[in-house]
C-alpha cells in the first residue's frame, strides 16, 4: 500500500497510508459482525458516581427501537486495555504542553497494566507516531519528551504551497480517522482514544463526521480532555475560543466522554476519572433481530430498569459483511 504523503497533511510514519476520503463506493471494511454485537458501556448514579454491581436483569438493549435478548454480559475489569493519546501540538497549546507531558507520564505509569497497550500520536499542522504500541511507561514518557509545537505546512514531501485555500492549524479529525483506522481498528477487546485539545480542527482532509464514523467502525470510545488557554492571543487584542461541543459529539457518539480542565478539575484528576471509568466498564452483547448484512448504521440503546441510573455506550454500529481474508 502506497504512504506517500499528501504535502502538508499528515505525518506519521512510514508504515501508515495518506489520509484520504472515503471513496463513495468502499471495499468492506472491518466492522461489527453482525452475528453478534458487543457493547461496553458504564453507568453512574445521579450524582455522577460509576455503578461498577449491577447485573444482566439490570438492563434491556433496543436495536432500531426493537427489543434485543441478551446472550451475553459481563463486567470488564480485566480484559487488556488498548488505548491511544492524541495531544494538540498547535500554537494554541504552547503553553499547556510541560503540564500535558507530565500528567500523561503519572496518567500511563497509573493505567498500564499487564497486557495493555499504548501509542502517543501529536497533531499540529501535522500528525505524527512519537510513539508506537508499548506497555512500558518509560517508552511513552520518552515519547512525550517530543512533545513539540506543530504549526508549519509541511508532510513527508513538503510542496510548493499546495494548500493555499486549505490552510493547517490543527489536523484534529484527520488524526482521529488515522488512530482509529490504521492503529486501532484491528487490535481486539476494550479500545480507547484519549485527545488532549481545545477541539479547534483547521485543514484536515477528514470531516467530524468521517472522524466519528471511523471510530465507529473500529469500536473505539473516544474521550475527550477540553484543555484551552484562554489567554492565547490576548496580548494582540485577539480572542481565541476552542470548540468543546465538536468534542462532546465525537465522545459522546462513541462511549466515551468530554472532561473540561479548569481550576477545579486539573488533568492529574481527569486522568483518574478516565482511569476509573475505564475499569468500571460492562460488556452486553447480542444477536441482532435485523440479519441484513447492508452496511447501515443500526442506532443502539442500553436501558437500566432503574430510571435513577445512567448509561454511557456507543450509539450505534455499522452492520457490514464479514471481513473477507
Amino acid at each position: 500500500m502506497s504512504f506517500a504523503a499528501i504535502p502538508g497533511v499528515l505525518c506519521l510514519f512510514a508504515a501508515l497510508p495518506q489520509v484520504q476520503p472515503p471513496p463513495e463506493e468502499t471495499s468492506p471494511t472491518i466492522q461489527v459482525d453482525v452475528d453478534f454485537v458487543n457493547i461496553l458501556f458504564s453507568v453512574r448514579d445521579k450524582k455522577g458516581a460509576l455503578i461498577p454491581n449491577l447485573g444482566k436483569e439490570d438492563f434491556a438493549v433496543f436495536e432500531e427501537g426493537k427489543h434485543q435478548e441478551v446472550k451475553y454480559f459481563v463486567r470488564e475489569t480485566g480484559l487488556p486495555l488498548t488505548m491511544g493519546l492524541l495531544v494538540d501540538v498547535s500554537r494554541s497549546q504552547e503553553n499547556l504542553i510541560d503540564i500535558e507531558r507530565r500528567a500523561a507520564y503519572e496518567f500511563f505509569s497509573q493505567v498500564l497494566k499487564e497486557k495493555d497497550l499504548a501509542f502517543l500520536i501529536s497533531f499540529g499542522s501535522e500528525s505524527e507516531l512519537l510513539q508506537d504500541f508499548t506497555g512500558s511507561p518509560r517508552l511513552l514518557q520518552r515519547g512525550l519528551e517530543d512533545l513539540r509545537v506543530k504549526t508549519s505546512v509541511g508532510g513527508l514531501h513538503p510542496g510548493p504551497v499546495p494548500t493555499a485555500n486549505r490552510p493547517k492549524g490543527t489536523v484534529l479529525y484527520d488524526a482521529v480517522y488515522l488512530a482509529a483506522t490504521e492503529k486501532l481498528r484491528s487490535e481486539v477487546g476494550r479500545k480507547a482514544i484519549i485527545l488532549i485539545t481545545d477541539g479547534n480542527d483547521q485543514g484536515s482532509m477528514m470531516s467530524r463526521d468521517q472522524a466519528i464514523e471511523a471510530a465507529q467502525r473500529s469500536d473505539v470510545i473516544i474521550y475527550s480532555i477540553f484543555y484551552e488557554d484562554r489567554s492565547f492571543g490576548s496580548g494582540s487584542g485577539f480572542y481565541y475560543s476552542g470548540d468543546e461541543g465538536t468534542l462532546r459529539r465525537m465522545s459522546e457518539e462513541t462511549g466515551g466522554r468530554v472532561f473540561r480542565v479548569d481550576r477545579k478539575h486539573t488533568l492529574d484528576s481527569i486522568f483518574d476519572e478516565i482511569q476509573n471509568e475505564m475499569r468500571s466498564q460492562y460488556a452486553i452483547g447480542y444477536t441482532p433481530l435485523n440479519e441484513a448484512r447492508d452496511g447501515s448504521f443500526r442506532r443502539i440503546e442500553i436501558r437500566p430498569k432503574n430510571k435513577d441510573l445512567k448509561v454511557q455506550a456507543r450509539k450505534g454500529y455499522y452492520a457490514g459483511a464479514r471481513l473477507k481474508k
